[in-house]
């Protein structure tokens, strides 16, 4: 799986440290230098129309400092600062920067503030809480709501997705689907039923009833529920 490049912006008033910047992102395949701004306002024009993945960011620069530039963004992007004054490291850290590079910035030590920031957004990435499940349906990709989703049934190399609102038919095995749903929220009950464990309204033996839906209870299953089921009662 390719890996698309973060796009980054420069913001810096030196040329200079644009020159250096641009050389150091350009040597480096996993980033991609989006835009280039020479004082904070223009930042804010850009960021205002563009998302980045990741910010250089000068804190000494006119009109709107570095650090007044981050308290004005409601969203700022991940953000390296870059500065030739290492009296302002501390404060900066109060901002959630990523790193924080003296000038003049030499390229091991960009290179390790970008791995920096790529395990940061490995790490988010993989305790990212989902949402929604992306499925397919008559041929379009739809977003639905975990939250909304009550059960699902399976029919062949299809399933049905209930909610109270809608049921949504999709070309998936529930096999692949309960890869898809967190478990913590989700489990199989049947081997053609997944439900949504905080939607359960009646638990028997053989069945449980969702939205007045009455559910087959699979032997195999039945334990798993009863202990998940447990530390809800």
């Amino acid at each position: 799986m390719i890996n698309t490049p973060k796009k980054c912006i420069i913001v810096d008033d030196e040329p200079a440290a644009h020159y250096v910047l641009t050389n150091y992102i350009r040597q480096n395949p996993q980033l991609e230098l989006a835009a280039q701004c020479y004082n904070g306002i223009e930042a804010l024009q850009y960021l205002r129309e563009h998302t980045v993945d990741l910010m250089f960011l000068d804190i000494d620069m006119p009109e709107i400092s570095g650090l007044e530039l981050l308290q004005t963004l409601k969203n700022p992007p991940k953000t390296i600062l870059t500065t030739a004054y290492s009296e302002f490291a501390l404060e900066s850290y109060e901002y959630g920067v990523i790193d924080y590079l003296l000038k003049p910035i030499y390229f091991p030590r960009f290179l390790k503030s970008i791995e920096r920031y790529l395990s940061v957004q490995f790490i988010e990435k993989e305790t990212a809480i989902p949402v929604s499940l992306n499925v397919k349906v008559n041929g379009k990709n739809i977003d639905i709501r975990l939250d909304d989703i009550l059960y699902v049934q399976s029919y062949g190399n299809y399933v049905k997705i209930f909610t109270k609102a809608k049921t949504f038919v999709t070309a998936m095995t529930t096999n692949q689907l309960v890869q898809e749903l967190p478990s913590d929220k989700f489990m199989r009950v049947h081997k053609s039923y997944i439900i949504a464990i905080h939607k359960i309204d009646v638990h028997e033996k053989e069945h449980i009833v969702i939205n007045e839906e009455k559910i087959p209870l699979g032997i195999t299953f039945r334990r798993e529920l009863n202990e998940r089921l447990r530390p809800l009662s």
